[in-house]
């Protein structure tokens, strides 16, 4: 049975990321992760520090955050605990969407229960799994609202994937996508958009179907770009790569935050399960072409670039940014927007200064670490 949907404050956030931990050698993923919960255990932070699928991954979790600066300080000293601890044991830590050298076959289960059983279900796509992703959970006051909110924002998932993108290469090779992390994540056969429900009562009769097939056991088992969080009180977008900055990511999620006031408070989209007739095709836009892609809104049958959409999306929600302290973190998205590089982009300029992804990677751990990002 699916459990009863919390309350929580509406707009509050909290924020998921998943970061690589790699060797200093040749910059693969290596198995540090049970040693750097050990070191990490002996910090105070705001926040929590987990393992994550495989142990060349942890993800880093904010606690329930007002605003932009709320989330910035606390990623902060997230990423910093751990950086210590990183060095400590001679490793490093980055963003981005994929490790470029890592092996599907290489990859084991970290040994937890959930992951032994999903490696079990899923064999070789659960390996190709090892893939990093930024979480933005929002508050919802009731569960309809929250069913609304999710997919309200999924008209809007182009430009969280396009916003975030870090995943060009995969396995030693430019995949020509700007995110192509969201690859990985397809094949699963309970992927994608979550049902077109708008009323709780109506997704539980749907979940209890679902279980009632064997198929799933929690909402866990669902891999929707957007899902509910009853426990939290939250819907969880679940579609951005990992940053190679926890500054960009919180100005993302600083974005969604004020996306869903505005959604919630103007109620300037009509919901329609027509909706997703156009949703996989830009998602794919978004996945391939980042911000220069081009995407249909599904309303009015309007096709242009996804940049330009987020730009005079950016206007709609200056007053909402106002009210949720969100204005700096969009005033860095319109920067990034207008004049700056995507995370993608800037990978890409590296490998091609370099010619070694090696390189690339020894460049993120230290973005990450707090370098300024070179132009």
């Amino acid at each position: 049975m699916l459990q009863p949907f919390a309350t929580s404050d509406p707009f509050t956030i909290g924020v998921e990321l998943e970061v690589q931990i790699v060797n200093t050698h040749d910059y693969n993923l290596t198995k540090a992760t049970t040693e750097l919960l050990n070191r990490v255990s002996e910090e105070n932070f705001a926040g929590a520090i987990h393992p994550e699928t495989t142990e060349g991954m942890i993800e880093l979790s904010t606690g329930v955050c007002k605003n932009f600066d709320q989330v910035k300080s606390e990623l902060k000293g997230l990423r910093d605990t751990l950086v210590r601890a990183a060095d400590f044991l001679n490793v490093g830590v980055c963003g981005g969407g994929t490790n470029f050298f890592q092996n599907w076959y290489d990859q084991r289960s970290d040994g937890r229960e959930r992951s032994e059983y999903l490696m079990g279900l899923y064999g070789a796509l659960y390996q190709q799994f090892t893939i990093f992703g930024q979480h933005v959970h929002i508050g919802c006051s009731d569960a309809d609202s929250a069913l609304v909110l999710l997919h309200s924002l999924s008209r809007y998932v182009p430009h969280f994937i396009a916003l975030a993108a870090s995943s060009p290469f995969v396995q030693g090779s430019d995949t020509k996508f700007q995110c192509a992390r969201l690859n990985s994540v397809a094949p699963f056969p309970l992927s994608g958009q979550a049902p077109f429900e708008t009323r709780w009562s109506e997704f539980e009769q749907y979940f209890d179907r679902m279980t009632n097939t064997g198929l799933v056991n929690s909402l866990k088992d669902f891999y929707w770009d957007i899902r509910p969080s009853p426990g939290y009180g939250t819907i969880e977008v679940r579609v951005m790569d990992t940053p190679l900055r926890f500054e960009w990511a919180a100005a993302i999620a600083a974005y969604i935050q004020a996306l869903a006031r505005y959604l919630l408070v103007e109620k300037p989209v009509r919901l329609s399960e027509r909706d997703y007739e156009v949703y996989r095709a830009n998602r794919f836009m978004a996945c391939r072409f980042g911000l220069d892609g081009i995407c249909v809104n599904p309303e009015t049958g309007h096709r242009g670039p996804i940049r330009d959409d987020i730009l005079a999306t950016l206007e709609a929600l200056a007053s909402h940014a106002q009210v949720l302290g969100a204005e700096e973190g969009l005033d860095i998205v319109r920067g990034t927007v207008t004049y700056g590089l995507s995370d993608a982009m800037w990978l890409r300029r590296i490998y091609g200064a370099h010619g070694s992804l090696h390189e690339v990677v020894r460049q993120q751990c230290q973005v990450w670490r707090g370098a300024q990002v070179p132009e």
